[in-house]
């Protein structure tokens, strides 16, 4: 007797006739997969830190919410600077570092950034492991995405999902949007924060910095070209010194005609939709409504880019916007302050 075969058993049939074999292919594809998530894992793993903390007394009387006991980093050099969130180490009065081998350091805060979130802490050792960081402008959505840090104290967890969405906007602890921040469904929780968000060859892509409670797999990551810049900064002088205009807006895309008419560079710029009082934008020219193509001879494509140019030289320094007012090309001068 013949037993029937389920759809699953049955092979596949080409357009020559001839009978492909796929038996193996489910196998096959879920062992790259599983291969991928671990090789990326074994390479990154050592040098994910567990970051405890103990508040300074002046912070005591701050909600549990704004105390978190611990947390994840992960150490980007052989001379022992470790990144991790901002609101990770905010009030710490004493850090702890432990490694994955089982040393346990001191960490000195080195540099601390609260409007992107970010932070560099320094431990005094040697054999360190370190990551590799990536590209995040190469990132695609749907693309493998492996989270590893300290939920909840259970060292060095490895989540993995896809890149769910680039070019998020986030609001940090400080107030100030985070821009270009990654959305992943890798599952993370509390104690996930300042551990690395790395694609399938083990590369940091992002630093997860933030989960929405309520909902389950919308996750955030700070994108590692921001954190590469930003940490550079911390590094060498422990902090970033931010330009300042006062206005708000957003990314606005440029009909093709007016591109073509001025022969501008770029696509888009930023519609300016909010002009703060007594702000250095309310001292100049600017109007709302005035589109942000170019600061000097940079041009600006979106409001990343007008953060990254709003440079410690610039302050206090006369500067010159090219705007897209009526359909017109206007320059307006300006002298940007130091964000406080």
């Amino acid at each position: 007797m013949f037993k029937d075969i389920t759809d699953a058993e049955r092979p596949l049939i080409k357009s020559d006739g001839h009978i492909k074999d796929t038996s193996w292919s489910d196998e096959h594809l879920l062992d790259a997969y599983s291969r991928a998530v671990v090789e990326a894992a074994e390479r990154v793993s050592p040098a994910v830190v567990h970051i405890r903390i103990e508040k300074n007394r002046s912070s005591r009387n701050q909600s549990p919410a704004d105390q978190p006991a611990a947390g994840s980093g992960f150490i980007i050099s052989p001379e022992g600077f470790v990144v991790t969130n901002s609101h990770v180490v905010s009030g710490a009065g004493r850090i702890e570092v432990s490694l994955q081998d089982g040393r346990i350091f001191a960490g000195k805060v080195a540099g601390n950034d609260p409007a992107t979130d970010l932070a560099v802490i320094r431990i005094y050792a040697d054999h360190l492991n370190h990551v590799k960081m990536g590209n995040s402008d190469q990132l695609r959505v749907g693309q493998l995405a492996i989270a590893i840090g300290n939920p909840y104290g259970f060292e060095y967890s490895v989540t993995a999902g896809v890149v769910s969405a680039l070019g998020r906007t986030l609001r940090s602890n400080s107030g100030r949007l985070i821009d270009d921040v990654i959305q992943t469904d890798a599952a993370l929780n509390p104690g996930n924060s300042g551990g690395p968000l790395v694609n399938s060859r083990g590369e940091v892509v992002g630093i997860n910095t933030a989960i929405i409670l309520p909902a389950q797999g919308i996750c955030f990551a700070v994108a590692s070209n921001t954190v590469n810049y930003i940490v550079s900064k911390l590094i060498i002088e422990g902090r970033v010194r931010r330009g300042y205009l006062g206005i708000g807006g957003q990314v606005f895309k440029l009909p093709l005609r007016l591109t073509n008419y001025h022969r501008l560079n770029t696509s888009s710029g930023i519609l300016v939709q909010q002009i703060e009082v007594d702000s250095p934008a309310h001292r100049s020219d600017l109007q709302t409504g005035d589109i942000i193509i170019a600061l000097g001879d940079r041009k600006i494509s979106s409001i990343n880019d007008l953060h990254r140019l709003l440079e410690e030289k610039n302050i206090n320094q006369e500067v010159v916007l090219e705007v897209i007012r009526r359909g017109k090309r206007r320059a307006i001068r300006i002298v940007p302050a130091e964000l406080k």
